[in-house]
């Protein structure tokens, strides 16, 4: 039985999961929560991180009822992400690799999102919609490998939800995706938004300036609430969405749909997936904040599968790339023999 530990850090979240056979053994992780109206940045990030990660750590282990000497491989993410979050826990993986002498496995932030979530629906070969803070993209496993049929040319879905809370002081406690979400279901008028689809590819950008500069117009002049503000943009954004989605499964021929990222466990977001699936004869698949989130355990999958098919990152290679310009996933002839292979740009900086 093959047991990897996985850290995943590429943004606000600090997550250390444990995975053995498929199997989640333990999944802890710490958010760094900012005031109303403020981002989180790269270096605030990477200090909050450094201060919980050994105690997350600590935790995994002890849920999981695992010593280190029972840990074959550690995973972390080497991106994409922000970079000085990627580069805290790159250190202390690589840091944990050589104390315990266990080989090291640079994971695809991305891949571990699919792979989680494939692992946790029991999809066969789904459409995927990869969205979050940082990605948004459609994603289907085509001719032996993932393929990007679309994604957002300019800001992702969840970095357009948040910038929008700062814009009118929704708390980031738990999420600020979260507390739109709540507050969307309170709204009752439908405020016209740009809809921005390009082919496959959509824009979020002219919808949040759209909407940044009549927010308090319309605010001020009590020709709306919040609420409804939160609501149209929901409605907006993820009617976008849903129309890239069933594009690609009509190209690909596919009947299932998988929803990834943090966005994902938005539940109007799977509510109008589910209804576009159903219309064609098609399943989806999506899962809770518990996976659909960051998490160790997703990076934990990743390298549980790279692992077991002799795949190992040396140390002079475990740098962190804040935007690796591909990814694949190449295929033989059993699925969980997969060999990930990745196109990387220039580290941004090479861990020391």
């Amino acid at each position: 039985m093959t047991v990897v530990i996985g850290f995943e850090g590429s943004a606000n979240k600090i997550g250390v999961g444990i995975i053995r056979d498929g199997e989640v053994l333990s999944n802890p992780r710490r958010t760094y929560i900012t005031p109303p109206g403020q981002g989180f940045l790269p270096g605030e990030t990477a200090k909050h991180h450094r201060s919980v990660i050994l105690t997350v750590l600590q935790e995994a282990l002890d849920e999981a009822g695992l010593k280190a000497a029972d840990i074959d491989c550690v995973a972390y993410t080497k991106g994409p992400g922000m970079g000085a979050p990627l580069v805290t826990v790159a250190i202390v993986a690589r840091t944990v690799a050589q104390l315990w002498g266990k080989p090291l496995l640079g994971v695809n932030h991305c891949i571990g999102h699919i792979e989680m979530g494939r692992l946790i629906t029991n999809s066969e070969n789904p459409t995927v919609l990869y969205v979050s803070g940082g990605n948004t993209q459609v994603i289907a496993y085509s001719e032996r490998r993932y393929r990007i049929f679309g994604e957002t040319i300019d800001i992702a879905v969840g970095n357009c939800l948040d910038r929008f809370a700062r814009v009118i002081k929704i708390s980031n406690d738990p999420s600020p995706g979260y507390n739109i979400e709540q507050m969307a279901k309170k709204g009752t008028k439908y405020i016209e938004l740009p809809y921005t689809v390009k082919g496959m590819d959509v824009s979020f950008s002219g919808i949040l300036s759209y909407i940044e500069d009549a927010a308090h117009k319309l605010l001020s002049t009590s020709q709306c609430t919040p609420e409804d503000l939160c609501f149209s943009l929901q409605e907006t954004v993820f009617a976008m969405l849903v129309e890239i989605t069933e594009r690609a499964m009509a190209h690909c021929g596919s009947q299932e749909v998988l929803i990834v990222g943090g966005v994902g466990c938005n539940l109007r977001l799977q509510e109008m997936m589910g209804v576009m699936c159903k219309e064609r004869g098609a399943r989806l698949f999506a899962t809770d904040e518990s996976f659909c989130i960051d998490n160790g355990a997703m990076i934990a999958q990743a390298g549980w599968e790279m692992f077991r098919s002799g795949h190992v990152t040396e140390l002079s290679d475990s740098w962190i790339t804040q935007r690796p310009s591909k990814m694949s996933l190449f295929l033989n002839r059993n699925r969980f023999e997969e060999i990930y292979h990745y196109m990387t740009c220039s580290p941004i900086d090479h861990l020391q």
